[in-house]
Order: structure tokens, then sequence, then C-alpha cells
């Protein structure tokens, strides 16, 4: 189940909040993306990157200009009873790095991206190193 390799701790938005406060949210939770949620369900994600493209460098007032007005919204979403596979196979099909996780009913559940799919690697290749270097030669030869 894809909830196994999420976080399920997202840090949320409402589409009404400033801008301001979405970049104090990142900055508190050390992340670069927040799911844009309504009533408990997701309607759009927006980035670190939304914030100095669609906001800062055209001179927008970060008080008062409002998340939904530069979000991505209607975000590809994954259901959380979808396999690992299942959600890399979507991530490559649909080009997209983030994608919030939704219940049966829609609700959010969690979230997952690209940098949650290095960091399974990461693990995955270091239990792969450490295989290798307890091969003595002896059994390599065997």
């Amino acid at each position: 189940m894809l909830l196994d390799f999420a976080r399920t701790n997202v840090v949320t938005i409402s589409p009404e909040a400033s801008v301001k406060e979405a970049a104090n949210l990142m900055t508190n939770h050390n992340v670069g993306s927040l799911v844009v949620s309504s009533y408990k369900k997701p309607i759009g994600i927006v980035t670190d990157r939304d914030i100095v493209t669609r906001a800062v460098h055209l001179g927008k007032d970060l008080h008062h200009t409002k998340v939904v007005d530069i979000m991505t919204g209607n975000p590809h979403i994954l259901e959380e009873e979808l396999s690992l596979f299942e959600a890399l196979e979507l991530m490559k099909d649909k080009g997209v790095r983030r994608f919030p996780i939704v219940n049966e009913d829609g609700e959010l559940s969690g979230f997952f991206s690209i940098d949650d799919v290095l960091y399974l690697l990461a693990i995955e290749m270091s239990a792969v190193r450490r295989i290798i270097e307890a091969e003595t030669p002896e059994a390599a030869l065997s």
C-alpha cells in the first residue's frame, strides 16, 4: 500500500490564506510544497517555486495575494491503495513530482513525492552496499 512509503503528516493550507502565510508554513515545517485543501480534500498544490515565479517575481503583495491565486489547481492525485510500482508509473507517465494521496472518500491522507522515491532508493542502495561489503572474496568465488 502506498501509504507505507508516503508521508502522512501532510502540511496543508487554506486556499484563502496569504502567500506570506504559505511561505512561513514552508519555512517552519522545512518543506518546499503545501497541499491546498478545502473540507479535507486536496484542491491544489503550492510550491516554493510558485511563490517565487507567480508572486515575488511579479511584484505581488505577499500579505494580500491569496494562495488560490498562485497555486496549481486540480492536482493529480493518488489513491492510497495503489502499490508503490503503480505510483511510480503514474509519476513517470504524468511527469509530476508531487502527489497528494486520498482515501476512498477523496480526503487527503498522505503525500508522495520524488523526494520520497530518492529516499527509498538511498535506503535500498545502502542495503545492497552492506551485502556487498559483507561478502568475502571466498564466498564470491563459490
